[in-house]
């Protein structure tokens, strides 16, 4: 318990910090929306930032955390502080040199690279043209934030969580002041973005610092270490990859017109970005924290703690994540026209993005419980199981991308991938559970049934509370204040579901709730 009650409080920290930066990314895109709707400039935006953001989860971000947290980890217990920062000082020089010279290939090779993510944008040359010079000015980014999850790596690897957490604030604050000050156009947003990743890593360099780094640039590319990580980095680097052709599969479907209707990969965008704020504040916080835990115990090889921590994990997810998957389907046209309508963002645009806001809340739990579950694989050093089930994922999405997409335009496109992260999820659970030994399969299954049902009563609830608000397009102020009055109505329905189910969380946390007092 007191594990969990630390883990708890790790998360916690994460979590508001993520709170504080999905508020401000939902500011950010507001911005953006009323600027430039889900027009020209957006998709330009869209693509332009897509490219080294996805490229930063691949190589930097995801693969960093997979391969390096659980070694460092282990490094941290076993060996000296020095031993512990020359492996640090071996890691950074690699990625540095990775990361430069893939930000000059994607500066020369942008237009190459925007016709294959965007092939529609090839009968608008405009737009066409605006991509590849945003692509370009932006393709810097990727070596500036693949230096900050470097950082945060390392720290979280010596369990320090809160100031890498803090750190895409800055990047969101960048966005709208440029944004604001420039206005319609690409400046505002280059610069923004730039700015944006430096401040990321240079709030993270004094700390490191305070923990013992010592920079030694191009002293040293090799360190026995350096192997076990190259071990884990391949499949996840190949994981990753499959999981961003996701995301660029969409992008390809999204950004042909004729069929799913213009603005398609701006909307796919705004949708998605909603989708990340609960997944952000729960699932992403948690399974940030959980490595190290994880990995603590493989390492110890004490199978009971890990069981129950990933029991936890996943129990804590889902009673988070599904009442989030069910209000989103409900209220997704409230939400959409509260945050985003006004000024270029249309009743067309409003239209469009709410509908797929539904269908990809439809996966939104599995895509949480799928990051705890690869948590779980990467402590255990098993990173080739997460990267074949993220081929399965791909070609389940691509074939029902081209399946939907005809009869249910650019929705189909976001329940492919909801059905795809669906059956991702269910197949690593099931993995898992036989590769733990007494996995505490009932207990997760009342938990995630529990929510389902109190989630389903609370839904109702919202349904008719929402259906009695107005949401003017005029009236921004009153639009918010009822989609409060909708969110309180949701959060206190189900809390008062959980409590009539005896569902474990709630009392857990009651209690906890209680002691405090």
């Amino acid at each position: 318990m007191s594990t969990h009650k630390s883990i708890l409080k790790s998360a916690g920290i994460v979590g508001f910090a993520t709170l504080c930066s999905r508020i401000l990314g939902f500011i950010r895109d507001m911005v953006i929306a009323r600027l430039f709707g889900v027009y020209v400039y957006a998709q330009a935006f869209v693509i332009a930032f897509k490219i080294p953001n996805l490229l930063r989860d691949f190589i930097a971000e995801g693969a960093a955390n997979a391969a390096i947290v659980p070694v460092l980890s282990e490094y941290a217990l076993k060996r000296s502080k020095e031993d512990f920062w020359e492996l640090a000082n071996v890691i950074l020089n690699l990625m540095l040199v990775v990361l430069t010279v893939l930000t000059i290939a994607g500066i020369i090779f942008a237009p190459f690279v925007v016709k294959i993510i965007a092939p529609g944008f090839v009968a608008d040359q405009c737009k066409l043209a605006t991509t590849i010079t945003l692509t370009r000015i932006l393709f810097p980014y990727l070596l500036l934030v693949g230096l900050a999850a470097y950082a945060m790596a390392v720290l979280n690897s010596l369990k320090h969580f809160s100031i890498p957490a803090f750190a895409p604030c800055l990047l969101n604050i960048s966005l709208i002041s440029f944004t604001l000050f420039f206005g319609e156009g690409i400046k505002g947003l280059s610069l923004g973005v730039l700015v944006g990743g430096c401040l990321q890593l240079a709030i993270q360099i004094p700390v490191l610092y305070r923990k013992g780094f010592r920079l030694k640039l191009f002293q040293n590319f090799t360190h026995p270490e350096a192997l076990p990580i190259g071990k884990l980095l391949v499949p996840r680097l190949i994981s990753n990859s499959i999981y961003q052709l996701n995301n660029f599969v969409d992008s390809i479907f999204g950004s042909l017109a004729w069929i799913v209707g213009d603005g398609g990969i701006a909307a796919l965008y705004f949708a998605y970005r909603l989708i990340l704020f609960p997944i952000g504040i729960c699932s992403t916080s948690l399974s940030q924290v959980l490595l190290p835990t994880f990995s603590r115990y493989a390492v110890e090889s004490d199978r009971k703690k890990l069981v129950q921590s990933l029991s936890f994990g996943l129990r804590a997810t889902f009673f988070v994540m599904v009442p989030a998957s069910v209000f989103f389907m409900v209220a997704s046209r409230p939400i959409i026209s509260t945050i985003f309508q006004g000024g270029s963002f249309d009743r067309y645009a409003v239209y469009m993005t709410a509908d797929v806001l539904f269908f990809y809340s439809i996966g939104l739990c599995a895509y949480a419980a799928t990051k705890i579950l690869q948590s779980c694989f990467f402590a255990l050093k098993d990173t080739s199981t997460p990267t074949k089930l993220s081929a399965v994922a791909l070609v389940i999405n691509i074939v029902l991308n081209a399946l939907l997409m005809f009869p249910m335009k650019l929705s189909g496109i976001a329940l492919a991938t909801s059905l795809s992260g669906i059956v991702t999820s269910i197949i690593l659970f099931l993995i898992i559970r036989k590769r733990i030994s007494f996995f505490e399969t009932r207990r997760v299954l009342v938990s995630f049934l529990k929510a389902t049902v109190a989630s389903l009563a609370m839904g109702l609830i919202c349904f008719f509370v929402s259906r009695r608000m107005a949401f003017a397009s005029t009236a921004m102020l009153t639009n918010f204040m009822h989609l409060g009055i909708v969110v309180a109505t949701a959060g206190v329905s189900y809390i008062v579901f959980s409590f009539l189910l005896r569902a474990a969380e709630i009392e857990e946390l009651w209690r906890w709730i209680a002691k405090k007092k």
